[in-house]
């Protein structure tokens, strides 16, 4: 009997993630103190079965309608679990319509896509896997196509008393991608006084909570983001509407979801469709003030950052990198 690669990964995974004795939570998922509770669905409380199984099928090409493409294939673990170009590209060669965010710490997420158009986690991966321009499969072809692995429906009638569906394969999925947690910066070190910022990044610290650079008011908290949608004048015509998409009013054309500044050296290249390839170009832009547009934040405007200046917001933002998944 010939055993495939994607079973004993599994075993693998289950082995690691079983030490426990009893599925603890905190044990699973661990979160310092300085982080919000993650609130975890009554339907769907992480499991280490569940996130092994998850984990399995974020790696597996089966994901995808040709086979040659999961889910890391668009969140690569040592980008962030995000992509390195402007929009990834799927089946068949095709080009998705945004750039790919980081998945770290989506479990404190209230809503979904860069437009808010999916409200949960649990589901949230049925939109890549159906859209023909990513995975280009139906969620209902998938769940024959790995119903046919023994093992892997055996695992998903073990823990959720059912054969491999839509349900369980968004639960699973959304259950791997919770665990995720990113709070190992350089920046983490410090908000527990636990280390100093050098000299430089200190200044760009300052800068970065100061009333007249304003960054935290968009980027704010622990997490770098007020998860509110926004138009940051990155253009002056929008072809992608953005949250308008979902809301249909006006004055949400053009806007999208606020990404967290964590680990934002590592998710290059920026902005909604990638546009800016380098993190100097994207301070550039808030210090010129952007472009203009209706929607555009009335707190975006001209800076007058020096090159100085802008250099110590550079070293900030490199503080927060935390390089646990690098080699994940």
């Amino acid at each position: 009997m010939t055993i495939s690669k994607n079973v004993i990964y599994f075993f693998i995974l289950l082995h690691i993630f079983g030490c426990e004795k009893v599925d603890d939570i905190s044990i699973l998922i661990p979160t310092p103190s300085h982080f919000p509770k993650i609130e975890y669905p009554p339907s769907n409380l992480p499991s280490k079965k569940k996130l092994a199984f998850g984990k399995l099928l974020f790696f597996d090409t089966r994901l995808s309608l040709d086979s040659t493409l999961s889910c890391a294939s668009c969140h690569l673990p040592e980008y962030a679990f995000s992509d390195t170009t402007a929009v990834s590209i799927g089946v068949g060669g095709s080009l998705g319509k945004r750039n790919a965010p980081t998945l770290l710490n989506v479990a404190y997420e209230k809503l979904f896509n860069k437009d808010g158009g999916v409200t949960k986690l649990d589901i949230f991966a049925l939109v890549p896997i159906e859209d023909h321009n990513e995975m280009g499969i139906s969620i209902l072809e998938l769940s024959k196509r790995l119903s046919k692995d023994v093992t892997l429906q055996k695992t998903a009638n073990e823990i959720y008393g059912r054969n491999i569906d839509a349900f369980v394969i968004s639960r699973s999925l959304s259950s791997y991608v919770r665990s995720l947690i990113s709070a190992e910066s350089k920046y983490d070190s410090f908000y527990v006084n636990q280390i100093t910022l050098s000299e430089i990044e200190e200044r760009g610290r300052k800068l970065f909570f100061s009333p007249s650079v304003n960054c935290s008011y968009c980027h704010s908290g622990i997490l770098f983001t007020n998860q509110a949608f926004e138009n940051n004048g990155t253009k002056e015509t929008y072809l992608d509407q953005g949250r308008k998409l979902v809301t249909g009013k006006a004055e949400d054309w053009g806007k999208f979801k606020v990404p967290s500044l964590r680990n934002v050296k590592m998710t290059a290249p920026y902005m909604h469709d990638g546009s800016f390839n380098t993190l100097q170009q994207v301070i550039a832009h808030y210090n010129n003030g952007g472009k203009n547009h209706v929607n555009k934040n009335s707190l975006i405007k001209p800076l007058n950052l020096s090159d100085q200046d802008q250099r110590d917001l550079l070293a900030f933002l490199h503080t927060l990198t935390d390089k646990k998944y690098i080699e994940y």
